[in-house]
């Protein structure tokens, strides 16, 4: 079983999925994430951005809590058959981009020749849903269908700790 997410809502999901997946095992989940979540930081007592909103700041923030969940959750499924995964799919060419500011449709269009198609911006997802050499490692962080490094703060367990609090706290259940 593959179960594809995307901080709240992924955590949410895979709370309400989990034990339909750990009776599936193997099986994997994997969070795309993005290399945007090295910028980030989590702000722990503004997690919505109600005091001071930032889009490209929530937007890191997210990719970074993403990429926690990942870690935190693959601590929590240790021996149970089922491994995690976050990656960054590349910069890909999407409707997305209808929504850009005019400097950032700019920075698009330059940048485009180093972008990805839909199909190229699968393949990592793909990657990391189907290749077998992966299936004892559990947590990791991926780009190009390779494993990756990922931020200072995207390996923080203290901070992956206080998000899984504050997550169960704003959805008011308990995750052991």
């Amino acid at each position: 079983m593959v179960v594809f997410l995307s901080p709240l809502g992924h955590f949410l999901l895979t709370y309400l999925l989990i034990d339909l997946i750990k009776r599936s095992a193997p099986a994997r989940i994997i969070n795309v994430s993005s290399m945007a979540h090295s910028w980030g930081s989590i702000t722990l007592e503004d997690i919505n951005s109600e005091k001071s909103y930032n889009k490209s700041k929530a937007y890191a923030q997210s990719k970074l809590a993403n990429v926690l969940f990942t870690r935190s959750l693959a601590k929590r499924l240790e021996g149970t058959g089922v491994t995690t995964y976050s990656l960054h799919p590349g910069v890909v060419q999407t409707d997305l981009w209808r929504h850009l500011s005019a400097p950032e449709r700019f920075f698009i269009s330059i940048a485009r020749p180093f972008t990805k198609n839909s199909i190229q911006g699968a393949q990592t997802t793909i990657y990391c849903a189907v290749e077998p050499s992966l299936e004892q490692e559990s947590g990791g962080y991926y780009s190009d269908c390779a494993a990756a490094s990922c931020s200072a703060a995207g390996k923080d367990d203290e901070l992956a700790q206080k998000l899984w609090e504050l997550s169960c706290k704003m959805l008011s259940l308990s995750w052991d």
